[in-house]
């Protein structure tokens, strides 16, 4: 018999098999991060008892709600969403996404400054889109980077 091994008579598959495939639908804007780092920020959730549809209503709301109860007047305004551990945990995926999509942008706009120094001087392209034009030469890039987010969480399909 192998030793370290145990019998799975269905398959290699565990019941949170499925919860996976949707943490890795729903977190990503991580993919770029890894598998250790999808791995730890899932772990944080499910401590909390944070499911994956939780933090889908989250992103797509961009944290509105989140940040309605936390200006409110209720001391007790992280419970309805599972505590404040919980609610740390959702604001710093909210920013997780946000950084993602800020970082999207910057290679949209590295893909556009390349293009426009075909046609015009560093000095002119920094004064067009209001930066130095040391740093126009940091920002031109020939292509956007392809592993970003499609579309955003919010964006109806």
């Amino acid at each position: 018999m192998l030793t370290g091994m145990r019998s799975n008579p269905r398959g290699d598959k565990t019941p949170d098999d499925a919860f996976g495939a949707e943490w890795v639908r729903v977190l990503a804007h991580r993919q770029r991060e890894g598998q250790h780092v999808m791995d730890k920020v899932v772990e944080r959730f499910r401590a909390t008892g944070v499911r994956p549809d939780d933090v889908e209503s989250h992103l797509r709301d961009a944290g509105d709600r989140l940040y309605a109860a936390a200006t409110s007047d209720d001391d007790r305004c992280a419970d309805e969403f599972g505590g404040p551990r919980a609610v740390a945990l959702l604001a710093a995926e909210i920013s997780a996404l946000m950084s993602h999509l800020v970082a999207r942008a910057a290679s949209i706009r590295s893909v556009c400054v390349e293009a426009m120094l075909e046609e015009f001087s560093a000095v002119t392209v920094a004064g067009a889109i209001g930066v130095a034009r040391q740093k126009v030469y940091e920002l031109a890039k020939p292509e956007a980077d392809k592993d970003y987010l499609d579309h955003s969480p919010w964006r109806m399909e």
